[in-house]
């Protein structure tokens, strides 16, 4: 694999983790300001951002496809593994995101 891959690795991993953390952090002020819980509404809005936090993070769903496309009828398949790498990293970096304001809220998430 190249070293290009690596970085957009690490990238996609935290991205997803910031779209998850700072989200839910920004998102919780309006609850905060209107004189709702902001930790509730952290877990709550941690929860709703998850596809989206994959979608940023692969960079849309039209390259995914596109990438997917040409794994599977172009007979790449090495490109078909880099992007289910890529969408795998986004994935834990939404799940380190969301398990991190479960912590900080003491709310159990999965």
């Amino acid at each position: 694999m190249e070293e290009r891959f690596f970085a957009a690795f690490i990238h996609c991993f935290f991205i997803a983790f910031g779209v998850i953390v700072g989200g839910s952090i920004i998102g919780s002020l309006g609850d905060f300001a209107t004189g709702d819980g902001p930790l509730s509404s952290m877990v709550r809005i941690a929860d709703r951002l998850r596809i989206w936090a994959i979608v940023a993070a692969i960079g849309g769903t039209f390259d995914a496809i596109a990438n997917v496309e040409k794994g599977l009828f172009d007979g790449t398949p090495f490109d078909l593994l880099k992007q289910a790498l890529l969408i795998m990293a986004a994935m834990g970096g939404v799940k380190v995101g969301i398990t991190l304001i479960g912590w900080l809220t003491q709310k159990g998430l999965s």
